[in-house]
């Protein structure tokens, strides 16, 4: 039922005396006439302040489950609040949701964590395009809104993430 997936592999986390922050790239795609729109390419940074110490990676999936959730994509605002987390080895799972006021989730999230990081934070991360990588792919004056509404195509070299997409959702009626 998602509007929007968002996948952002290997967010790396580090922490120690009291100062951490976060960092990773990622793509998102959404659902368009004829299948999900080619992806557009964000990237993910934050700090967080608070006792916390170690090293963690985490895949992260977003599932959006409205245009008001992909709003927040795309207006560079995502993550901010409070978390006391403890990941240790490789299998680490958690699952979120950002919801309104009727408790109708927006935002849906998992993620998967590698490493070892243990603490109490008040963090906050943004969401913002890499512009390198839309130019890069896209060319000058390409928005990630065009991208992901599914007026500008998917390049050969990055049609494998809308293609799999397809291949494992099912059509939005």
């Amino acid at each position: 039922k998602a509007v929007c997936i968002a996948v952002f592999p290997g967010v790396l986390k580090a922490g120690v005396l009291g100062l951490g922050g976060r960092g990773g790239r990622g793509v998102a795609s959404c659902r368009a006439k004829g299948g999900w729109s080619a992806p557009a390419f964000f990237d993910l940074k934050g700090g967080s302040l608070g006792p916390q110490i170690g090293v963690q990676s985490t895949d992260f999936v977003f599932l959006f489950m409205n245009d008001k959730g992909l709003n927040s994509l795309l207006k560079s605002k995502f993550e901010v609040g409070g978390d006391a987390s403890v990941a240790a080895g490789p299998v680490g799972r958690q699952a979120g949701a950002s919801t309104d006021l009727k408790l109708n989730a927006e935002i849906l999230s998992y993620s998967r964590s590698k490493g070892l990081f243990a603490g109490l934070e008040l963090k906050g991360a943004v969401i913002t395009l890499d512009e390198g990588d839309m130019k890069g792919v896209y060319g000058d004056g390409v928005s990630a809104e065009d991208v992901l509404k599914g007026k500008k195509p998917a390049a050969a070299g990055v049609a494998t993430f809308p293609t799999t997409l397809g291949r494992y959702s099912k059509a939005r009626k």
